[in-house]
């Protein structure tokens, strides 16, 4: 022990220590290039996936309207072949839709929606909605319905 500690007391030799250097900040940049390069590479997937996002909701918002217009909508075949017809119009190119009435029209509905319920099931009613009324069409509106959910558009 030194000469000049000798006779001091505990907190005057605490007091003669000499307080542990602080070390320098760490950076919270990357050091290295390659994570650089990552979050860029993440950066332009979450850019890319939210671009998809969007484009999927703009290529299906008129499904999301004819949806909710149908759960609004009565029984009625002929508001059902009105909203059916819209919504195809909306769907295909006009020049392929537009054109279209009884069984050339139920035809393509099935075509487009996979099955043989418009031409041989209770779709037949679309065709002669408005020149005559059906007493029987409970099953209409939930095929109007499948088929707003599920027609493809490459299917034509």
């Amino acid at each position: 022990m030194k000469d000049e500690w000798k006779g001091l007391n505990l907190v005057d030799l605490l007091d003669l220590l000499e307080p542990v250097p602080e070390p320098e900040a760490i950076s919270m940049l990357p050091q290295t290039a390659g994570w650089l390069w990552l979050l860029l590479f993440l950066i332009a997937l979450v850019a890319i996936l939210g671009r998809q996002v969007v484009r999927y909701r703009n290529h299906n918002a008129y499904r999301r309207q004819a949806l909710s217009e149908l759960n609004r909508s009565s029984d009625d075949p002929t508001v059902l072949s009105n909203l059916i017809r819209r919504t195809a119009l909306a769907a295909y190119p006009r020049s392929s839709v537009a054109s279209l009435y009884g069984s050339d029209w139920l035809e393509f509905l099935d075509r487009t929606y996979g099955g043989k319920d418009f031409t041989n099931g209770p779709g037949r009613a679309l065709a002669s909605a408005p020149y005559r009324p059906n007493s029987d069409v409970r099953e209409l509106k939930p095929l109007v319905k499948d088929w707003i959910k599920s027609h493809r558009r490459d299917r034509q």
